[in-house]
Order: structure tokens, then sequence, then C-alpha cells
């Protein structure tokens, strides 16, 4: 029990973050934003998945991949496939010269449904496909790259010529993807209006308990064997190799497990904002995702989350306040954090938070008691008084 504790939790420390991190997104956010803002930090949240999966890939396997906006987006584009298919009936394409499709696939002459898109009429076909469809991918390429032993600087140049590719392929079938504008106007989930107050509160706890989900499994991953074989391998991986293990398949799992994070987010991102486009499939969102690891802390799963919600918060803000110098704003930004906090704001707890928590669990001084110290008479001579010393003096005079 104590052992699955530990892996679960990471110990005392771990389970107070991780409380703290719940408080947070669970309470405090709730409470003090208002709807615009709460579904705001909502979308921030969905890229903290991919944030998360890349400290298991990136801060502990040493694998950095450039492509991770690839699984977020196709975990989007399976979610937005079948909101798309709900919202597109008989009745609401009544106008549509080919009643009964989405209307991008109306708009390029499509007049029937094509078979890639038959099997998510199917909601549970759908959840699988979220996470199958990117974890296949995430195996395909991992198994074609590790197993030739490619790695450091090659495996993130593929990886993100993976994602270039991707993205134009998604504009250039237009008919099938809605193009460069992505899936849009998505509004019921088996017949749950998306669009309203109410779900996207409900939405944003959903969103938050598969994050903390996805925490904990990350957690009980690292404290494990396999935790320690990443470090392992991220060091000395010849070494690791001769010892007999197979490196590779150990790379594979956990760019799987990376892509099965991102997709997740990317799918809840889908819903919470009502749409799916190639603009977060491409190199730059991807880029952007490794800084949202970067700043939080490359090595802390809790890390990341900060980290996300800490980057995107200041895009917004500098970007309605300083609409002109936001760009600046946000790359000065990244080029503090790079080299005054290289650990992120993991690292930064860890150098300075803890030094000034431990001044605060200081114990105050104990009052000294008073001690009363008996002197024994002697024969022929008067009794002398009681004497009473604090504790303190009597422990030095021992």
């Amino acid at each position: 029990m104590h052992a699955a504790y530990e892996k679960m939790f990471g110990g005392k420390s771990g389970l107070g973050g991780l409380l703290l991190l719940a408080l947070l997104l669970v309470v405090v956010f709730p409470l003090t934003l208002d709807l615009f803002r709460l579904n705001l930090v909502g979308k921030y949240l969905t890229y903290a998945f991919v944030a998360v999966g890349l400290v298991l890939c990136w801060g502990y396997g040493g694998i950095l991949s450039l492509g991770q906006g690839v699984f977020f987006g196709l975990g989007g584009y399976c979610m937005a496939m079948f909101l798309k298919l709900e919202a597109s009936d008989p009745v609401s394409t009544k106008i549509q010269s080919t009643p009964g499709i989405p209307d991008f696939m109306d708009w390029n002459q499509i007049t029937q449904l094509p078979m890639l898109w038959e099997p998510f009429h199917s909601l549970t076909f759908t959840l699988f496909a979220v996470v199958a469809v990117p974890v296949l991918l995430a195996f395909i390429i991992g198994t074609a790259m590790f197993k030739r032993r490619v790695g450091d600087v090659y495996f993130s140049i593929v990886t993100q010529a993976i994602a270039a590719i991707l993205t134009i392929l998604i504009i250039g079938q237009q008919g099938l993807t809605g193009g460069v504008n992505g899936i849009t106007d998505l509004k019921t989930m088996l017949g749950w209006d998306i669009r309203t107050d109410s779900a996207k509160l409900t939405l944003y706890f959903i969103n938050a308990g598969l994050l903390l989900g996805c925490i904990l499994l990350g957690r009980f991953i690292l404290n494990s064997k396999l935790g320690r074989l990443l470090m392992a391998m991220r060091d000395k991986e010849e070494r690791v190799r001769f010892s007999g293990y197979d490196v590779a398949s150990f790379k594979i799992f956990v760019f799987c497990i990376a892509a099965a994070f991102s997709a997740i987010g990317g799918a809840m991102f889908t819903l919470q904002v009502g749409f799916m486009s190639p603009s977060f499939v491409g190199i730059v969102p991807s880029i952007e995702m490794v800084i949202f690891a970067a700043v939080g802390g490359r090595m802390s799963l809790l890390g990341a989350v900060y980290g996300a919600l800490l980057v995107n918060f200041g895009k917004t803000y500098f970007s309605e306040t300083f609409p002109e110098l936001w760009l600046f704003l946000m790359g000065g930004l990244f080029i503090a954090v790079v080299m005054y906090f290289p650990n992120g704001l993991a690292g930064l707890y860890e150098s300075h938070g803890k030094k000034l928590l431990a001044r605060f669990k200081r114990p105050s001084p104990k009052l000294a008691k008073e001690v009363k110290v008996h002197r024994p008479q002697k024969s022929g001579l008067p009794a002398k008084d009681n004497v009473t010393l604090p504790a303190a003096g009597l422990e030095a005079s021992k």
C-alpha cells in the first residue's frame, strides 16, 4: 500500500503539490473568474496535456519532439468530425445541394459522405479514435526512428517535418478536412448543446479532471522502474543498452504516451473552443508547446501545467494591453527564462522556494522551564536555600 502511494503521489510533498493544483483548478478559478476567463483557462489547460506529455518524453526520456501539435491536432480533428456530423443532419442542411453532409463538402461539390467519415457517426468509435489514431502514428514514427537509432536533433527535425507535411495535407484536402478554415460551427454532442454557459462550465471541470488523471499516470510511470530506466537512457543510453534492455521499445512507449496525452488535450480543445483548424497542427504551435514545458520545468509534471497557464496568460494579457508589442514582450519572457531560470518554474521553486518555506517552518524557541535544584545539607552546617535555575542553564552546567 505504501509503495503504491509513493508511486502514485510521489510522497507527501508530491501529494501536497497535486492537492494545491487541484484546489486552484477546481475551487479557486471557478469562484474568482467570470465564465469567459474561466473558459480561457480551460483552453490553456488543453495545452497543458501536451506539456505534461513532453515532461515524460523530453524531460525524462531525452526525446525532444517538435511535432506534438500533430497529435494534438489529430485528437481534435477526430472529435470535430463527430461533432460536425451531428451538426450536419438533413434538417439543418436542407438548403444545401446535398443535405446531410458537412457544409464545406457541399461547397467543394462532394455529393456523398466519404468513407473516412462514416465511422465517426459513433461516439464510442470517436473516443477510441481520439487516442488510437495519434498513438498509432506515434508508434509508426517511433518504430521507424528508434529502431534505427535515430535520435537527438535528427529526431527533432523529422518530427518538425511531419508537422509541416500534415499541415499542408490538411489544407490541401479541403473537401475532406475543411481546408485552412478547419472544421467549424460545432454545436451539440448527443443532443447536448456545448455552447451554453452550463455546458462550458461542465467541460471545464471534465478537462481539469482528465488533466489531473494524466498527471497521476505520469507520476506512476516516473516513480516505477520504467521511470528510472528513462532517466538512465537519457544520460547513458549505451550503458543501458549494454545492460540488456531494449532501449528502442522504451522510447517508443513513452513517445506513444506523450502522443496520447496530446490527443486528449486536442479533443478537449475542440469541445471547449468549438472548432479545430490546421493552425494548431503546424511547426509554430508545436514549438510553443515545447516552450510551455520549458517555462514550467521540463522535469516537473506540475510545473508543466503552471508553465502552460503562465505563457498563455502572458500571450492573452500582452496581446490585449500592448497589441503592437506583445510579440516582443513574449520573446523577452522566454529569453529571460532560458537565461536566468534554465530549469523553469519548478527549478526556481527548488532553489529558492524550499528555502523560503523552511524559514517559516522553523520551530519557535521553547520557553525556559524553571527547575528547582536542592542542595544536600552537610552535617554540622545549616541548610541552604533552594536555588531555581532555567532549564537551559541547567543543561549548560552539566
